[in-house]
């Protein structure tokens, strides 16, 4: 066995003996010497730079370092989108920065893996660089690869899974990077004035500066070299491509050619073509001299080349194929061939005996097909293939007979006595003991074990006793099982000879066939499936005969054709190429290593010599081959550019070869459109670049300091992209070598049309040599051996005067960065318009295209009119052709004759209307199908500048505005903005998208991150955009007109005005989408910016969750009129939740104040806010309560137990995160009522006559529930709530001094946070509360353990005036310490709260056994009133509050079971289930405007039953991570797994127009109609679960 693929290395490596050596076994196989590849080694890789650059010192002048951001989804794989990356070659190292949001599972101990080289060093497919993930939850885990090398690549992440001890893999993801490709620049092909410049002029002179030139820059010119002649002729023909514009040949392949002389079908992958050179010369001569003319290709006439590689087959005489049989599919090696080869043979005899038997040779009609086609289905009989299908019954039965006499084993199997024969046959059929099913590989190989068949015939027919009773009972069963194989013959049988039909049609009759003439064995009834080779006394005959390769109708391009269980072989649905024979290369080097090794020297000796492969096939090339062998190529050249046509039908399979294979640009075809519309959709979806006034590149990129990607060296200014994904690079031919011309796919006179548009295109660009010369038809690469036409220098011949001035062109719009493109197609014209973004310089191709033959008609096509913009006359052409008889030439390849008729120069036409300037193209009169046009376009007064400019000073404008100016600038809804102007200023309408949900920028920032990401300029807001400049308007001019009551947003209008003001007198309709969304981005990231810098250090250096969390503090805590913290005047106050609290009485709810307090104000560091609404709140204390509905303190409603004790927790937090935050205490309190509860309205002399410190508040508080509290609402009854019972106004609440437990409430009110009431009449439920939750709910305990166990340290320390309260106990009044009252409730809690998981221990507790429906819980309530006992049971959401406020009156067990519970039962995606989905009375589904007859749901009665609430998630997650650690359970994983229950909310906060995080969701996370789409306290309680983790890390 020869090591071919050693003896290439050992030669690459310097060591030609070696290589000599081991190349000594037979076959002598050609390997290019020493001299002849290109071999030079650089010490360091391509890699290893890389890590050198990012380790040296920053130099005066380098650049940013442009970082490429590819975030990952949550389970560490990139989403769809993102699963093929497409990056720039990397001419200066760059940064692929892979971003993971914090705490998402695979930060679980995860690994990051990669087998781009990373360390350094030679890329190797198989070996994976690892870096280690960061376990951190506060900010975003970034990987930053330093990419230097070109190639293609893998990663994915590796973490630990949650549930078990394996180790999850994620999705991999593929990142190929561009090769970088170098060549000699040229010069200009237009004068200043715009004249062409002539060849003999200098025009595109090549010169001596080495550029480097990128893949849309390409412009490949395919030739065939056998028609260019020997080397020595092909000097004119560079000349020639050179002039027309072209900068890279490709070869169809210029290896020695097999008998049938096509370039395809190579007889030696290792010798260049003998045609190519002069008689006699060697191999390494030959190599020698290609090697030449590749260099004066390139450095003389400034042309890349790029070869066809054949990994698929080889020629049918290849010579080693006779000593290496192996590498081809054979009966042999293949068994299922066998019968195929039968059949083939059959025919290939039947071909050779048609004149014999007397049947018609030639084909003239399809009776003659007929006649032939039943003579060889006789022949095809004859042959009994179904032997290879069948069972020999006989056999079997004789075999079984035997068995049956030694006694075989009794049946294993299921109980088959009594089944008829034909259930007998199923049962044997599906199992496993018929074997060789399908097999094919001899004639009756279908069989089965005797003894087993003799245990399966006694077993079924218990009432035959007799041997041959049995074997004959076997054979019936036989008899059945091939009746069904006897089919699959016969249909096979059928679809072959049907095939074997079609293809003689096709060849030998129909019109668009080859014609083939007489049918001999020479040129037989259809081409051979298989080759034979000559015999050989080493291998059996069954080696011999080889697959020839094809291709099949919509095949699966990863299965193999060849192979099992494929019959395309003996079905004959192979479109057979019957000169090449299917290489075999198994699953690996392992199953062919000769094949492998010569493969591989193949490759490698060509990537030395070429800059680029074209992968010949390659849909049916195994894919694991193709990877391999390109991977060999690019360690010989590291930038092989590699281009492919796919066939596989399938965009996502497209994806999956060019993402694994590297493959660099995806070869598409003009001509496969089949209109103008369709030609137009092709040039947009491949040829456009980006759509004129793109804003993604504009707007996502931003500046940061980037540390060195290899841990060691300097950080450096950088400028972060980020990626969304790609689509395959496009190498976009006009027509390619191996389709019809435009004669006769369209009309002759298109090819200047198609040709330009594609010319025009910003991506690779292609043509077939002929094409610009107007060649009349396809040429047959096999048959046609005359010679291109040598052309002269300078010389047009065809349309090529035109193509030479777009090609060049081409390439000067692509080095220049001509990146974007507009596309109009209007009946047959497609006009092609491409710009410079910046300078907004451009060139316009108006096409005429000629679908229809013959047609001189001009068309119609509006004037092209370009706003602000001037347009220059270049060129302009229509071709005549004066003949379109194909011209006969035995020596010479012509073209048609043809003339090109110049349009004479005209100037656009000038005008203005009220949109501003602009020019107007009129087509002339005379514009035939195929005529062009082409000017240069200039837009009119932009600043190139501008977009500097509209990104400048957004910082300095905003940098005093505080965070109430913030809520203006970034929030208000329509119901606050409309309440703050008075009505005047509303939230703005799009017209087909509706109202934006905010004034301020989020609003507009919703429909724009769309629109960034996906460049999306047909989005309702471009259009309304373009239509007229009122959005801009709008955004400056609200904010003037507020700037009276705030002042500092005058400098943010201003500098709003200052740049749409720009922007409206200087910049086109169709640019201001582009403007508008860098205006308003920028302003918003500054704003953003601004806001953070005043919060806390938790937020500023948190994620962007935690920022963005963050953010609704502002969102909600504004200036409206009709709500107010003071009655008196108007000023900040927050929103429950919006919209539905935007404004009014129902804006400020006491209770939501304080569950949203320690969130929003305290962690983000906004004292002040908090303090204000504490004093606030303390001002309203009213029988030993605040109100739940505040109404701007004028008309309070006092019917909330729990509000006050909220009130109390907030005050702790406060004093707790403030800098000498007790001094609150002392604060004094002007009191809104007099002491006696009396009602006086606001501005009454006894309202705020008695002031009160902060403190002697909290006391009242204490005391007043000490003493009990029983009044009733101050105007009770239907002004008050209309719902409301009459006993419902009645409040009473009380302390049992024999546990310490606050009670209150009855079953008519509901006085905490579940506080829906019954509003059906229809229902009967008008009145009845929802859920009355009366007797003592457990977070109103646990916010008064919290309280007590507070003061009681605060007075022993001396920092709280009181030592306890007054209270009557056993008809004694004295003073209960809070310590004392602390330690009752201590003591009382788990008896009367905890339900045990053992009935058995239920007298340990106060439990009512016969009730409880669920165990290990603790109840929502104690003390629920008569009839209602059951509901103190209930498993709800509210015990980790009293978790989180008051750990210790928790049995630590318990609570982490509890809770464990609660995460598997009533979590959901985002939030907390408020009643068991196992309770009776769970409805997971809210519906307010429910008018049914169900008492449970209808007007909305399960608020609380069952959706799914935001708040109480926070407090679940915060107790949840406190008892875990008390419990001993590893901080890590508890944050991981408390991280993923974030995620949810994650996504929704960045993706939801609102920003927030809703009220409440229906079952299962599912939208609720009726719900706030953003609540103050859902975002809350995730901000103090953030901070905890914070603290604990810190900790």
């Amino acid at each position: 066995m020869s090591g071919v693929k050693e003896a290439a290395s050992a030669l690459l490596h310097g060591h030609p003996q070696e290589a000599a050596a081991i190349l000594k076994e037979k076959p002598k196989l050609y390997i290019p010497t020493e001299s002849t590849l290109s071999h030079d080694q650089p010490l360091k890789t391509p890699a290893d730079e890389g890590i050198d650059f990012f380790q040296r010192p920053i130099a005066q002048g380098d650049a940013p370092i442009q970082v490429y951001e590819l975030k990952l989804e949550e389970d560490g794989g990139p989403n769809k989108d993102r699963a093929y990356t497409r990056l720039p070659p990397p001419y200066t190292p760059y940064v692929l920065r892979v971003t993971l949001d914090a705490g998402t599972p695979p930060c679980r101990n995860g690994v990051f893996k990669t087998n781009f080289p990373l360390d350094g060093g030679q890329f190797d497919r198989t070996k994976f660089v690892e870096r280690k993930l960061p376990t951190v939850f506060s900010k975003p885990i970034q990987i930053d690869l330093p990419i230097s090398q070109a190639g293609a690549f893998v990663y994915w992440i590796e973490y630990d899974s949650p549930t078990s001890s394996e180790r999850i893999k994620g999705r991999e993801g593929y990142f190929n990077i561009d090769p970088i490709l170098k060549i000699k620049k040229r010069g200009s092909i237009l004068t200043p004035d715009l004249k062409v410049i002539s060849v003999k002029d200098g025009g595109a002179v090549l010169l001596d500066e080495i550029i480097n030139i990128p893949l849309d820059g390409l412009a490949v010119l395919t030739v065939v070299s056998k028609w260019m002649g020997s080397l020595d002729e092909w000097t004119p023909h560079l000349r020639e491509a050179k002039e027309r514009g072209y900068n890279m040949l490709h070869y169809t392949p210029l290896q020695q050619r097999g008998e049938s002389r096509s370039p395809y079908s190579l007889a030696d992958q290792m010798a260049f073509d003998s045609e190519l050179f002069e008689p006699g010369l060697s191999k390494d001569e030959g190599v020698k001299k290609v090697r030449q003319a590749l260099k004066v290709a390139k450095e003389e006439y400034g042309l890349l080349g790029l070869i066809d590689i054949v990994l698929n087959h080889t020629a049918n005489n290849s010579p080693w194929l006779n000593d290496h049989p192996e590498a081809g599919f054979s009966p042999h090696n293949t068994p299922h061939l066998a019968p195929a080869l039968e059949l083939d043979t059959c025919i290939m005899k039947f071909s050779e005996d048609v004149a014999a038997k007397g049947l018609p040779t030639t084909v003239k009609s399809i009776d003659d097909i007929n006649t032939l086609m039943e003579a060889l289905a006789k022949d095809v009989d004859a042959l009994k293939l179904w032997e290879y299908y069948v069972v020999d019954v006989t056999r079997e039965k004789a075999a079984v007979k035997e068995a049956l006499a030694g006694n075989p084993p009794a049946w294993e199997g299921e109980n088959i006595a009594g089944k008829t024969v034909v259930e007998l046959a199923v049962l044997l059929k599906s199992s496993s003991h018929i074997k060789n099913l399908s097999a094919f590989s001899s004639r009756y190989c279908v069989t089965t074990d005797p003894a087993i068949a003799a245990s399966f015939v006694k077993a079924a027919f218990v009432d035959i006793k007799d041997a041959d009773a049995l074997s004959e009972a076997w054979g019936r069963v036989l008899d059945v099982i091939n009746v069904d194989l006897y089919k699959e013959w016969k249909e096979d049988t059928k679809v072959a000879l049907d095939n074997v039909k079609n293809r003689l049609k096709y060849t030998r009759l129909d019109d668009h066939g080859p014609k083939l003439g007489p049918i001999t064995g020479k040129l037989p009834l259809v081409d051979t499936y298989f080759t034979r080779l000559a015999p050989s006394t080493e291998y059996p005959a069954s080696a011999l005969s080889l697959a020839n390769n094809g291709w099949i109708w919509d095949a699966d391009p990863l299965q193999n054709f060849a192979l099992p269980p494929s019959k395309a072989y003996l079905r004959r649905e192979v479109i057979v190429w019957g000169d090449c024979v299917k290489l075999r290369y198994g699953s690996g080097p392992a199953d062919n290593p000769w094949l492998w090794s010569y493969m591989t020297a193949y490759v490698q000796y060509l990537a030395g010599m070429f800059d680029g492969f074209r992968i010949d096939n390659c849909h049916s090339t195994p894919l694991h081959v193709g990877v391999a062998l390109l991977d060999a190529a690019r360690v010989v050249n590291p930038d092989l550019y590699v281009c492919a046509e796919l066939f596989t039908g399938s965009e996502d399979m497209d994806l999956h070869f060019v993402s694994r294979l590297g493959i660099n640009s995806l070869i598409r075809e003009s001509y496969n459109g089949w209109d103008a519309k369709e030609v137009s959709r092709l040039l947009y979806r491949y040829g456009l670049g980006k759509p004129i006034g793109s804003m993604d590149a504009a707007c996502l990129t931003s500046p940061e300091d980037i540390p060195s990607p290899t841990g060691k060296g300097p950080s450096r200014p950088g400028l972060v992209t980020p990626l969304q994904g790609s689509t395959p690079h496009a190498l976009l031919f006009d027509l390619t070598h191996d389709n019809e011309s435009p004669l006769h796919k369209r009309s002759a006179e298109d090819a200047l049309s198609t040709g330009s548009l594609a010319a025009f295109s910003y991506c690779a660009i292609g043509s077939v040599k002929g094409f610009d010369d107007l060649y009349p038809k396809l040429l047959d690469l096999v048959g046609d051996n005359r010679r291109y036409e040598i052309p002269e220098s300078g010389v047009d011949n065809g349309i090529s005067e035109i193509k030479k001035v777009l090609n060049h062109l081409h390439s000067e719009m692509v080095l220049y960065g001509y990146t974007e493109g507009h596309v109009h197609q209007e009946n047959d014209y497609i006009v092609l318009h491409r710009v410079q973004p910046t300078t907004q310089k451009g060139y316009i191709l108006v096409a005429h295209t000629g679908f229809a033959k013959g047609s001189k008609d001009r068309g119609w096509i509006k004037p092209i009119q370009l706003r602000r913009t001037k347009a220059k006359f270049i060129l302009g052409a229509s071709v005549e052709i004066s003949s379109y008889e194909i011209p006969v030439d035995t020596k010479t390849i012509k073209g048609l004759p043809s003339t090109l008729k110049h349009i004479t120069p005209f100037a656009p036409i000038e005008g203005s209307d009220g949109d501003g300037p602009y020019s107007e193209i009129v087509v002339p009169d005379y514009f035939p199908p195929g005529s062009v046009m082409v000017f240069e376009t200039q837009m009119d007064g932009v600043d190139p500048k501008l977009e500097e400019f509209c990104k400048s000073g957004a910082l300095e404008a905003f940098k005093e505005l505080d965070l109430i100016d913030l809520n203006v600038l970034l929030h208000r809804c329509d119901g606050e903005e409309r309440d703050a102007t008075d009505g005047a200023i509303g939230a703005y309408n799009i017209p087909n998208m509706g109202n934006l949900v905010y004034c301020g920028l989020e609003g507009w920032m919703h429909p724009l991150r769309h629109i960034m990401k996906y460049n999306d300029l047909g989005h309702p807001l471009c259009g309304h955009l373009r239509e007229g400049h009122w959005a801009m308007d709008y955004v400056s001019n609200r904010l003037l007109k507020q700037s009276e009551l705030f002042p500092r947003l005058a400098l943010a209008a201003d500098w709003f005005k200052e740049r749409f003001d720009r922007v409206k007198s200087t910049v086109p309709s169709f640019l201001r989408p582009k403007f508008f969304a860098i205006i308003i981005f920028e302003a918003y990231k500054a704003a953003r910016r601004v806001a953070i810098e005043q919060y806390s250090e938790f937020i500023s250096s948190g994620h962007s969750f935690t920022q963005d969390l963050s953010l609704c503090s502002i969102q909600m805590y504004g200036l409206v009129k009709s709500a107010s913290l003071d009655p008196g005047k108007v000023v900040p106050s927050l929103a429950a939740g919006l919209p539905h609290f935007a404004a009014g009485w129902a804006r400020t709810w006491g209770r939501d104040v304080f569950i949203s307090l320690r969130g929003l104000f305290l962690t983000t560091g906004n004292f002040d806010a908090a303090k204000k609404h504490i004093l606030a709140f303390c001002s309203t204390l009213k029988h030993g309560l605040i109100p739940n509905l505040l109404d701007s303190i004028r008309n309070p409603r006092y019917n909330s137990r729990d509000s006050p004790w909220w009130m109390v927790q907030n005050i702790q937090d406060y004093v707790s995160f403030v800098p000498d935050g007790v001094s609150i205490l002392s604060e004094p309190v002007k009191r809104r009522f007099p002491l006696d509860d009396t009602f006086v309205p606001w501005d009454d002399p006894k309202a705020y006559s008695v002031s009160s410190t902060v403190a002697e508040i909290i006391q009242e508080i204490l005391q007043r529930h000490a003493n009990g509290i029983s009044f009733r609402e101050h105007n009770a009854g239907p002004n008050l709530d209309m719902q409301m019972k009459d006993e419902g106004f009645n409040i009473d609440i009380h302390v049992d001094w024999n546990t310490g437990l606050i009670l209150g409430g009855s079953q008519n009110n509901c006085g905490t946070w579940m506080d829906k009431m019954g509003e059906s009449q229809k229902a009967g439920t008008k009145g009845v509360p929802g859920t009355p939750r009366d007797g003592a709910p457990v977070e109103i305990i646990g916010l008064l353990k919290s309280t007590l166990r507070w003061l009681a340290n605060l007075s022993a320390a001396g920092k709280f005036p009181f030592q306890g309260v007054q209270a009557t106990i056993n008809g004694q009044q004295r003073l209960v310490t809070y310590q004392e009252w602390s330690d009752l409730i201590q003591a009382s809690f788990e008896k009367y709260y905890y339900v045990p998981l053992d009935p058995a221990e239920d007298s340990n507790y106060a439990v009512q056994s016969d009730i409880v429906n669920r165990r290990g819980i603790y109840k929502d309530v104690y003390g629920s009133g008569p009839g209602r006992e059951w509901s103190d049971y209930q498993f709800r959401c509210n015990f980790p509050i009293a978790m989180v406020v008051a750990p210790e009156l928790f049995d630590r067990t318990h609570a982490m079971d509890a809770l464990k519970l609660a995460d598997k039962v009533l979590r959901g995606p985002l939030g907390m289930k408020t009643l068991d989905a196992a309770d009776a009375q769970y409805r997971g589904d809210y519906d307010n405007s429910n008018d049914s007859s169900d008492p449970s749901i209808a007007k909305g009665l399960n608020y609380h039953n069952g959706p799914e609430w935001g708040w109480p998630l926070g407090y679940f997650l915060r107790a949840y991570l406190y008892f875990a650690l008390a419990t001993g359970a590893d901080l890590t994983e508890t944050l991981h797994h408390l991280h993923i229950a974030l995620l949810p909310s994650r996504r929704l906060i960045q993706s939801d127009p609102w920003a927030g995080i809703p009220e409440l969701t229906n079952h299962d996370g599912n939208y609720c109609h009726d719900s706030c789409r953003t609540q103050a306290w859902s975002a809350s309680t995730l901000l103090d679960f953030l901070d905890d983790v914070h603290n604990v890390q810190k900790s």
